[in-house]
């Protein structure tokens, strides 16, 4: 292999690699959120980023066995999801608000198609440099943007929408009749203690989540969805709540006459501004996604 060859190699395999790492973000929803793993995902995404780079140049080369490793790229990413799904069920059990099996099927699917994402852009950056009639130093540079541009585009494609997208986020009143614990008029639960009432009125916030239309409320109304909303908002507000006491565990049940859905948690800060924010900022489960009114059946139902 001359030296064009491995300096368009070098070149994709940067910008997949980059690309990957662009997109390995830890925050509150998501993992990794330790060194080790953010290691393991960045030699996942070179090996990615080199799966594509080496394709062009093989294929150039007629080295067509060389190709043929793209049919392993299949498999690889599979393992990965299995790998991100393992660990994050492995982790459930230490969580006081559970994920829940929707959210961590997400997030196992997401790092797949990033470590395809990180492919493509290698892949992008390979055949652009090969194919402009150019000297090999533009061509490099020019395969590199367009690479670069391939990641920008696919990752908003694909980009998560939120609940704020599809539903209103308001505060919502709590209010007890008996033990029946209630916001807005939905009953969420039977709180037996006095003391621990009393709590949730003092300290206690109210969320109302209004559909948009009946693909949202269809969406809300998903167990996986509500779920993952209660897991964001415990994670960022806190919740004064130790193993076992469930009078204070965070809950979001639906009012099946409207659609809307009502939530209850006692936050270690007090701050209804930043718990809309919360979950507002929600990502929307792939796997919750309804979209009744795109059949014919559910436009009907909805007139």
């Amino acid at each position: 292999m001359n030296e064009g060859h491995l300096l368009r190699i070098v070149a994709a395999v940067v910008v997949g690699t980059l690309a990957r790492l662009v997109m390995l973000r830890s925050d509150y929803r998501q993992y990794p959120s330790y060194p080790h793993a953010y290691v393991v995902h960045l030699g996942l995404g070179f090996i990615a980023a080199s799966l594509g780079g080496l394709a062009v140049p093989a294929i150039v080369t007629r080295d067509f066995m060389a190709a043929s490793i793209l049919a392993l790229a299949g498999q690889q990413f599979r393992e990965v999801r299995d790998m991100e799904r393992r660990s994050l069920e492995k982790l459930e059990d230490t969580e006081l608000v559970p994920r829940g099996t929707a959210y961590i099927e997400g997030i196992a699917r997401v790092f797949e198609a990033r470590n395809y994402l990180a492919m493509a852009a290698a892949l992008a950056t390979s055949t652009v440099s090969y194919a402009l009639p150019v000297p090999r130093a533009m061509a490099i540079v020019a395969g590199a943007a367009c690479g670069l541009a391939t990641a920008a585009i696919i990752a908003g494609v694909f980009g998560r929408r939120t609940v704020g997208d599809i539903a209103v986020v308001r505060e919502g009143r709590i209010r007890f009749d008996g033990p029946l614990l209630s916001v807005d008029g939905m009953v969420l639960s039977n709180i037996g203690l006095e003391e621990a009432r009393a709590v949730i009125e003092a300290k206690g916030v109210g969320v109302v989540l209004e559909p948009k239309d009946d693909n949202a409320r269809a969406t809300i109304a998903n167990i996986g969805q509500r779920q993952a909303i209660v897991h964001d908002a415990a994670s960022i507000m806190g919740i004064r709540v130790d193993i076992s006491e469930r009078d204070f565990t965070p809950l979001m049940r639906l009012d099946i006459a409207t659609g809307r859905a009502g939530m209850v948690m006692v936050p270690i800060e007090k701050d209804i501004g930043a718990l809309l924010e919360v979950v507002r900022r929600a990502p929307i489960i792939e796997t919750s996604i309804r979209k009744p009114l795109a059949t014919r059946a559910g436009r009907i139902a909805a007139d």
